[in-house]
């Protein structure tokens, strides 16, 4: 007797495809809708485990697009502090979808408006770090952030291929402008107002039309523009939703992974890569996250875009090798999520 499961290659079941595969070097797991080729000008954005896609790729050879560069000079410690390199521009970790389209659109209306204040320095809410210090006036961060948004516009209008990392349901929300935020205010500056500012956990419908205004965004920047989008495998630092981090991480992944996978079935010009599968892998027994359990380690940054990497026949021996760190940094990634750390009992 024959049935649709008598000629299934090995990838389809678990003891060939993960039981007794090698996590080191995962087969069948990704197989690109679209390529990477020599042409392509590749925007990158997202959450913090974003950052090792554009250094891959940048290693590698691919085109990546850099929108603000740093300034001729200045030292490459210094460049990342100030929020240079990191990504296709100075916007910093993208954690939501809501963030997402919220730069967008601020994008195509040059909206420039907020300002936070910390100890007389201001700061722009919607970047927080990149200017550790903050900045000497509010002018002075509303002129900086138009010209930032002038930047973002160049940036997606040259972009034919841009990898989003999706990170986080969980967002804080001026509850008067709709406004989202990538961290609390009060976390980094700006003052929290328990009467403005509420916890918003994302929902999978959500999260899908934010999919979908993004991709409407970005097409009408650069027709054409195609997506890969990931998931990142770096569980929550913390959780505002009121239960246990274990529970709320679990949850923010598997919403973010549902709305990804069935984004990407909608859509030939949208791809999804499973670096997420791939860090949390059982065959791989936690060996892919350092001793903190959060962050992953410089094995599995490895693992994760020579998969990548090979999939679109770039080169394999560029994957850049990241510096071996502690458990309570992974490879100099910036990351603001993981200052509420400090804010632990």
């Amino acid at each position: 007797m024959t049935h649709p499961y008598s000629d299934l290659p090995a990838r389809a079941f678990w003891r060939s495809g993960v039981a007794g595969a090698d996590p080191l070097a995962p087969q069948g797991l990704y197989a690109p809708k679209f390529p990477l080729g020599p042409d392509a000008a590749i925007a990158t954005a997202g959450s913090c485990f974003a950052q090792h896609v554009g250094r891959a790729l940048r290693e590698a050879g691919a085109q990546v697009l850099d929108a603000e560069p740093v300034p001729p000079g200045c030292p490459p410690a210094v460049a990342r502090a100030y929020g240079y390199g990191i990504y296709s521009a100075r916007y910093g970790n993208i954690y939501t979808t809501r963030q997402l389209v919220q730069l967008l659109q601020d994008a195509e209306s040059d909206r420039a408006e907020e300002v936070w204040e910390r100890d007389g320095r201001f700061y722009d809410p919607l970047r927080p770090t990149i200017e550790p210090e903050g900045f000497a006036s509010a002018d002075e961060v509303l002129a900086l952030r138009r010209a930032h948004l002038a930047a973002v516009r160049g940036l997606f209008a040259a972009t034919t291929h841009f990898v989003f990392t999706l990170g986080l349901t969980e967002c804080w929300q001026d509850a008067e402008t709709g406004r989202v935020w990538p961290t609390c205010p009060g976390v980094v500056a700006g003052r929290f107002d328990a009467g403005r500012h509420r916890f918003v956990n994302l929902r999978l419908g959500e999260i899908r039309e934010d999919l979908e205004q993004a991709r409407a965004l970005l097409q009408h920047m650069r027709p054409g523009m195609r997506m890969i989008l990931t998931v990142s495998p770096v569980p929550l630092t913390a959780t505002g939703s009121g239960g246990h981090v274990l529970a709320a991480s679990t949850r923010s992944k598997a919403v973010l992974r549902a709305a990804a996978d069935e984004f990407a079935a909608d859509h030939e010009d949208v791809d999804y890569f499973p670096s997420y599968e791939i860090v949390t892998n059982p065959a791989a027994r936690g060996r892919f996250f350092q001793p903190n359990l959060r962050e992953v380690t410089p094995q599995g940054v490895r693992v994760v875009m020579r998969s990548f990497l090979a999939a679109h026949g770039l080169a394999e021996a560029a994957v850049p090798r990241p510096v071996e760190t502690s458990d309570s940094a992974a490879d100099d990634v910036i990351c603001e999520e993981i200052l509420l750390e400090a804010f632990r009992k």
